[in-house]
């Protein structure tokens, strides 16, 4: 390998891997942080309210699986550690459930909105310079990468925050009998991603939201 290609690999892990980062270390501080003003200071008292991404990472999830996806060539997929948060704490419960879950993907929206100012601001600025060409590409991987996540965590799946959403909104009755299809998320997670589903139906809508935000 060339020291020019050594350079591109190493810029090209610096433009996916940072905002990847940041995207996953805010959506799972800003769960803790709202479960801490509804009342419930697990995470806070577990450390987990820290920006430091070493506090997120979970060794399978984070590194283990999606090494071994790139490996078999099969789309990527992995998490972080998730924040740990005592639902019986919050006050209102219901209220606080929805919030918390709904905290993390809302976060992601944020940050894809800000990327995409960020982007424009820089592109009205009409620098040519290489610096500008390596923000510009981070602040566009960004959007992507946070549309993603926010999109992809709103699925109405446990143990996604979509699914936990539902149940906070749903009849006692109902949301009981929801919760316990947990025990099958990751299965259900599993034939979403790998089957046409995901290609036919959620990465064209994840693309057209990167697309727009990136063209207002």
């Amino acid at each position: 390998m060339t020291r020019t290609d050594s350079l591109k690999l190493c810029a090209t892990i610096l433009i996916w891997g940072i905002p990847t980062v940041i995207a996953i270390v805010f959506h799972e501080v800003m769960h803790g942080r709202v479960a801490l003003a509804f009342g419930d200071n697990t995470a806070a008292d577990a450390g987990r309210l820290s920006f430091n991404p070493l506090k997120h990472i979970d060794p399978f999830g984070t590194i283990g699986l999606p090494a071994l996806l790139i490996f078999l060539n099969l789309p990527v997929f992995g998490y972080a550690k998730p924040v740990p948060v005592d639902f019986r704490r919050l006050y209102p419960k219901r209220l606080g459930m929805v919030a918390v879950a709904a905290a993390g993907p809302l976060t992601n929206l944020t940050l894809a909105v800000v990327s995409a100012i960020l982007f424009h601001f820089l592109a009205n600025l009409s620098s040519t310079t290489l610096t500008a060409y390596f923000v510009s590409r981070l602040l566009s991987v960004s959007v992507g990468v946070n549309v993603m996540l926010a999109f992809f965590n709103l699925l109405p799946l446990l143990p996604l925050d979509g699914g936990r959403v539902l149940v906070g909104v749903m009849p006692p009755m109902w949301a009981h009998i929801y919760a316990r299809l947990e025990r099958y998320g990751f299965v259900l997670l599993f034939l979403l991603l790998y089957t046409d589903w995901f290609e036919q139906l959620i990465s064209p809508i994840i693309g057209t939201m990167t697309r727009v935000l990136l063209r207002l």
